[in-house]
Formats: C-alpha cells, sequence, structure tokens
C-alpha cells in the first residue's frame, strides 16, 4: 500500500482486495474486475471515494453446466458483504471455460 496515496485509493483498493478474495472461491481461471465507479458521478449509488460500480469477468470451471441466472446468483452471493457495504450496480460476465 501506498504511504502517499488518497484515503479513496486506499478504500478502493482494499474493496476490490475483498472482492478478489471473496471469489478465489470459484477457483477462477481469469478474474479481471473493473472499477466503473467514476462512470456515475452524479448518479444513484455513487459515492466518491468508494468502489460502487464493478464490472466482473470471470471464467471458472465451477460454471460448467450453468445458466446465466445460476452463475450470476453465484457471483452475487460471493460478494454480499461487499453489496452491503455500499457496492451499488454489478456487472457480470460468467463464463465457463472454453465458452
Amino acid at each position: 500500500m501506498n504511504a502517499n496515496a488518497a484515503p479513496s485509493d486506499d478504500a478502493v483498493a482494499q474493496a476490490l482486495a475483498r472482492v478478489r478474495i471473496a471469489l478465489a472461491e470459484l477457483s477462477p481461471t481469469v478474474l479481471e474486475l473493473e472499477d466503473e465507479s467514476h462512470r456515475h458521478e452524479g448518479h444513484g449509488g455513487h459515492r466518491a471515494g468508494q468502489l460502487t460500480h464493478l464490472r466482473v469477468r470471470i471464467v471458472s470451471e465451477a460454471f460448467r453446466g450453468q445458466g446465466r441466472l445460476a452463475r450470476h446468483r453465484a457471483v452475487n452471493g460471493l460478494l454480499a458483504d461487499e453489496i452491503a457495504r455500499g457496492l451499488h450496480a454489478l456487472a457480470i460476465e460468467a463464463k465457463a471455460p472454453g465458452e
């Protein structure tokens, strides 16, 4: 952690780290997290310096044979604590390997 980083940078970095830890339960082969919070300034749910809007791209064998709804429910369930902390919007692209 950079001692010169702004508090908001620390808050977002910590939130992204918690998301990575939570989603590690799915043993993803690909995990991309994109903080889109800055794109929603002035809109509902945005709070400056916080992770409020997140795009998740995840590939995991755990999704094999599951439909889109089941995959989204799995990701949402693992991120329930983060949602309770103020994650307002979550865009999910969840695939099994080879899809």
